[in-house]
């Protein structure tokens, strides 16, 4: 019964959108009628309201899709959908300032006289509108008032011109910032937490092992991972739709002709063609860049690209006058003012010491100032021409409440198609295709890619994406990112608004396009470029580099960045390391053996012998490396013969646990009914017949597993291992080959001031013989805390604190006190010795060798990755690597 009402709440939902009702209440409305048709037919033919509810009752239900509204309003940690008013705010102001008309005419001038030139000017503005507005209907409006006459009047071709300016306003759903992006961010972050939780469950059910290994978890993902794994796609995009335009320009000149522009191309041009690209460049720049760099969150960029769109808008609404463009150099200025004061001065009111310290302050706070009132200059610009302001805020408004009230709805909808098991349906039936991931992931986006012929890519955001993206994200043999998979979407749900017949690119581009434009030709222009999408997600899915590296850069350069010890991080780094060590061998051999020739006959016994070891350790590494080599190489032999064999049990094994999983339901089905007295004795014969074959079933299953699974499985272990201990060897011998030098390059470092507390440390014993307890421990303190900021003076700080503590007990022990004093000034005066000498002659030859090794052997030890190995490392965790064998 369960299969009948998702059908009944799937018709509904059709039913109401087919219908006309909206959205917002198409999906709440069948989610909440289908629960409640389900409750009432429980309850009159079963006797209870949750019968025909795969777990639960409709309560329940009903309170998760109210808990979901909740999770989407009330939680402080999901803040990511606060980016989506600012961002609808920064397009529709720059819409409405007629920034977008500036750069359709300054790029056709511009490019016109170059074959195919006016249809790739569309693609080349359609892609900075995309980058600064994302909003589709006004920039395929824009564009379709402005090119699509021009376009027209020199004999482009109706379907080439049409299919550009369509398929060019749709980039703004790929292209960041995009609402789409941001959408999709949201629901994969909670896809993602599923996906990790079910992956989990699956290592513990195949291994027996409670804890996985962090690096086979799952990624979660967020808008800023979002927007900087899409920007190389969109650029994918951009670029295979001028070199068709172009080709079909060599082609068929006469249907995309060059046309020369009126005028010369001189410096007045010029300036021109740069005040109109500067400023929407620069904006760009800002959003993205400052996500990239890391100096602001996506919710943070937004309120930037707002803040420009007004400025922008300020001096576009008012061309002509004489401040036009006053508002904006007052913020260039001051926004100039602040890097250049931040650079000079400690801005940290805080830390302020010296009055250089309050004047830089101050400056700062008239820059600011400055900017604000520059802000609000712009913006009542913005308020006073043509109400400006006002009705970008209400347009704003209503699209942010069209978006937000959709999610709502969709949380309420899923809810619902999970309480009749409809995500266990879902998953079965990906999980029985053959073929793995690969063929789950082409049904799933040809699923998606036909929805986008009926759907608005908000609808297949919020109903598809919870359903499936989990089920994705959770296979191990295909171990994709959340990043990869929302762009895969993110690209395929581009043709939502472009797929004839409902494609609402189509009808926004019907609605100005002249009658002398046929709808056919609309159809058969866009076809091509449905090709090119098809083509670009290809590409993006051959190569997820793409998509992967930009996020992983960033995320490696960040303030916050791990540090290469990290996990997740080693393969990668070692992958990295291995070639360095064969290209570099002789020369960190020299450097190690410049190093054991240092005299540590002076040093304590346990310092010179950790030192030994260390360089031991270091020219063992080698050794090492070629072990893991061995195990490696052992390993990847094995794994083409025992690949199939593993696939194969595993999903024998899968289907004994969904034999499990039904007879255990039909058990508690069985046992239900009879407790509630509503026994149909067709029904329970029914359901002790299908248990009995089960069973029947799950008995073949379990024979049909050979005998030679557990010696194969014990091999790949014994293999798997192998390689593993060998790493794990590696790493704990490069480990120890070089924390030894940085403590000892630390103590060294730190001799001067070792050397300064001599004083205050021989006067101890004098003075605890002569002055009063309080004095006394006042000046064993002091010694402490001087001592405490030093490295490696744990020893000397203890026997201070041995002679603290016989002053400070209830019967004070003064000679105890002391004679621990005097052990302190020997161990000191040990110390200093050992220390002045090292230090004279051992620093120069440590730090030689630690900059030798720091970026090999001595690479997991530093605080971050150098700046010049990151890149590699970024592009090396971009790709997909099938973890399925390790479950």
């Amino acid at each position: 019964m369960e299969v009948f009402f998702i059908a009944v709440l799937v018709l509904l939902m059709a039913g109401a959108l087919a219908m006309g009702y909206p959205v917002a209440f198409a999906l709440p409305g069948s989610a909440i009628l289908t629960i409640a048709l389900a409750s009432l037919a429980g309850w009159v033919f079963a006797g209870d309201t949750g019968s025909y509810f795969a777990q639960d009752g409709p309560i329940q239900w009903l309170t998760a899709g109210v808990t979901n509204f909740r999770g989407i309003y009330w939680e402080v940690e999901r803040d990511t959908l606060i980016a989506i008013p600012l961002f609808v705010f920064m397009g529709i102001m720059l819409q409405r300032s007629k920034i977008a008309e500036d750069l359709l005419v300054t790029m056709a001038q511009l490019f016109g006289p170059v074959p195919g030139g006016l249809g790739m000017s569309v693609v080349i503005v359609g892609a900075l509108l995309a980058a600064t507005t994302g909003i589709v209907g006004a920039t395929v409006v824009a564009m379709g008032l402005i090119s699509l006459p021009a376009m027209l009047r020199n004999n482009y071709s109706h379907s080439l011109a049409t299919g550009t300016i369509a398929a060019s306003g749709t980039l703004g759903q790929i292209i960041p910032p995009s609402i789409v992006l941001i959408i999709l961010a949201d629901q994969l972050s909670s896809a993602s937490d599923q996906a990790s939780t079910a992956r989990k469950a699956e290592y513990k059910e195949a291994t027996g092992e409670f804890s996985m290994p962090g690096e086979f978890d799952i990624a979660s993902t967020s808008a800023g991972d979002m927007f900087l794994g899409a920007f190389l796609p969109g650029i994918v995009l951009v670029s295979l739709y001028l070199v068709y335009i172009l080709v079909f320009a060599l082609i068929r000149p006469q249907s995309a002709p060059a046309v020369a522009r009126e005028g010369s191309f001189n410096l007045r041009f010029a300036l021109r063609v740069l005040l109109v690209l500067i400023p929407p460049l620069a904006l760009i720049l800002a959003v993205l860049g400052s996500i990239i760099m890391g100096i602001a969150t996506v919710n943070q960029a937004g309120a930037i690209g707002a803040v420009g769109a007004i400025i922008m808008a300020g001096y576009r609404l008012t061309e002509g006058n004489r401040l036009t463009y006053l508002p904006a150099l007052i913020a260039i200025a001051s926004i100039v003012a602040v890097f250049f004061l931040l650079g000079s001065f400690d801005l940290n009111i805080k830390s302020i010491d010296t009055g250089t310290d309050l004047f830089g302050i101050l400056l700062a706070v008239a820059a600011v100032f400055a900017f604000l009132m520059a802000v609000l200059w712009s913006g009542w610009r913005v308020h006073k021409i043509n109400d400006t302001m006002r009705s970008v805020m209400i347009e704003t408004a209503k699209t942010t409440s069209m978006v937000f009230i959709i999610l709502l709805g969709a949380a309420m909808l899923t809810a619902a198609f999970r309480a009749f098991g409809g995500e266990e349906l879902v998953k079965e039936f990906l999980g029985g295709l053959p073929g793995g991931f690969w063929t789950q992931f082409v049904v799933v986006m040809g699923v998606i890619f036909v929805l986008g012929f009926f759907l608005d890519f908000i609808e297949i955001a919020v109903v598809v994406v919870p359903i499936v993206a989990p089920i994705l994200l959770q296979d191990p043999s295909a171990n994709i990112t959340a990043v990869w998979l929302g762009v895969m979407i993110g690209v395929n749900m581009q043709t939502s608004f472009l797929t004839p017949p409902f494609g609402f690119a189509l009808f926004y581009l019907r609605g100005v396009a002249p009658a002398i434009v046929k709808t056919t030709s609309m159809y058969k222009g866009v076809v091509a470029f449905i090709g090119l999408q098809l083509l670009g997600l290809a590409i993006v899915g051959t190569f997820p580099s793409l998509v992967n590296f930009l996020p992983n850069q960033s995320f490696l350069s960040a303030e916050t960045a791990p540090p290469p010890k990290n996990p997740r991080l080693q393969i990668c780094i070692e992958d990295h390391l291995f070639p360095i060590y064969d290209e570099q061998k002789s020369e960190l051999i020299a450097a190690i053996g410049q190093g054991r020739k240092l005299d540590f006959s002076y040093l304590p016994t346990k310092r010179g012998k950790a030192l030994t070891t260390s360089y031991d350790n270091a020219l063992a590494t080698f050794d090492l490396v070629a072990d893991i080599r061995k195990s490696r190489t052992a390993l990847q032999s094995y794994i083409p013969e025992y690949r199939p064999i593993h696939r194969s049990i595993r999903r024998i094994q899968d289907d004994i646990r969904g034999h499990n999983v039904e007879i255990q339901k039909l058990r508690d089905e069985l046992r239900q009914n009879k407790r509630n007295g509503f026994v149909i004795p067709e029904d329970v014969a029914h359901a002790e017949a299908r248990i009995i074959e089960a069973e029947a079933e799950q008995k073949i299953l379990e024979a049909s597993l050979p005998d030679s699974w557990d010696g194969s499985r014990k091999k790949f272990l014994a293999l798997a291992g192998a390689e593993k201990k060998a790493r794990l060897t590696y790493r704990k011998n490069v480990d120890q080959a070089y924390v030894p030098i940085v403590e000892l390059r630390q103590i060294l470092l730190d001799a001067n001031n070792f050397a300064d507390v001599e004083d205050m440390i021989t006067a101890l014993p004098e003075t605890l013989a002569n002055q009063s307890g309080e004095d006394a421990v006042a000046a064993i303190k002091a010694a402490e805390s001087r001592l405490g900021r030093l490295t490696d003076t744990s020893k000397i700080r203890s026997t201070l604190t041995r002679a603290r503590r016989a002053l400070t007990a209830r019967n004070p022990k003064p000679i105890k006190a002391v004679t621990e004093a005097r052990k302190s000034v020997s161990l000191y005066l040990d110390e200093l010795a050992w220390r002045t000498r090292a230090a004279k002659e051992m620093s120069e030859a440590l730090r030689v060798y630690d900059k030798a090794i720091a970026e090999t052997i001595g690479l997991r030890q530093q605080d971050r990755l150098p700046s010049e190995k990151i890149s590699e490392i970024a592009s090396c965790l971009a790709i997909h690597r099938d973890i399925s064998l390790n479950f």
